[in-house]
């Protein structure tokens, strides 16, 4: 008798998902997009990251540049894992939706 590929690798649970830090999500989450190519996913967290008074302290005018080198380098270390703030709960609920949604291993 032959087990099923299925068999051979059991898929997490929210339980089991849930014990890990955020940055293990994190990484999971990353290396699952990076291997699905799903860019919608990285545009998703990267909007999750953006605040929303730094929008609104845009004026609208053609000269307003957005975002500064700063807000950037602020961004990209939120982005790989450091200091997620306030953003935490919800980048880890995207974190574990997108694991248990789509790790289909």
């Amino acid at each position: 008798m032959t087990e099923s590929p299925a068999s051979d690798h059991a898929l997490p649970t929210f339980a089991e998902l849930d014990l890990l830090s955020t940055e293990e999500l994190r990484e999971r989450a990353f290396d699952l997009a990076r291997e699905r190519r799903d860019l919608g996913f990285f545009w998703s967290i990267t909007k999750r990251l953006s605040r929303a008074d730094d929008a609104s302290e845009l004026d609208g005018a053609p000269n307003s540049i957005g975002p500064t080198v700063e807000d950037a380098v602020a961004m990209w270390r939120e982005f790989t894992g450091h200091e997620y703030g306030e953003a935490e709960p919800l980048l880890r609920a995207a974190f574990l939706d997108y694991l248990l949604n789509h790790d289909k291993s």
